[in-house]
């Protein structure tokens, strides 16, 4: 559950933000997440969805001015999800079924605003040690 992920070269990338609606703390939302992830893990997993791996994150409240480019330097509290999958048209059809689409409606209901990104993997690299 909390181990290292291997993500393999030709990944899909999905990134998905959700911004919190205002008092609503992480406290709030960890059964939700962990039900919608859980049923992603295994119900969409490998040869059954093309689920690879993911990775859950919490805004820290950090901003960095050396990669910020904007004069604003905040942001809302938010979740980031950070998921792994074969294709765009097995997430597409993962996120489409009933079963998530209930743990999803359950997390959105403490969210302001969602916003999920596709991107293809173009490069991945570890030092040389």
């Amino acid at each position: 559950m909390f181990g290292p992920i291997t993500i393999p070269f030709g990944a899909k990338v999905l990134f998905n933000t959700l911004t919190l609606k205002p008092g609503v703390k992480m406290e709030d939302v960890e059964l939700a997440l962990g039900e919608m992830c859980n049923v992603v893990k295994n119900t969409y997993g490998g040869d059954k969805g093309g689920f690879i791996a993911g990775q859950v994150f919490k805004f820290s409240g950090f901003v960095s001015d050396e990669g910020t480019l904007a004069e604003v330097r905040r942001a809302d509290d938010h979740i980031a999800i950070v998921t792994y999958w074969r294709s765009f048209e097995e997430h597409e059809r993962s996120h489409a079924d009933a079963v998530f689409r209930a743990k999803f409606a359950a997390l959105a209901e403490m969210c302001a605003d969602s916003k999920e990104l596709g991107y293809d993997l173009l490069w991945q690299g570890e030092p040389e040690i």
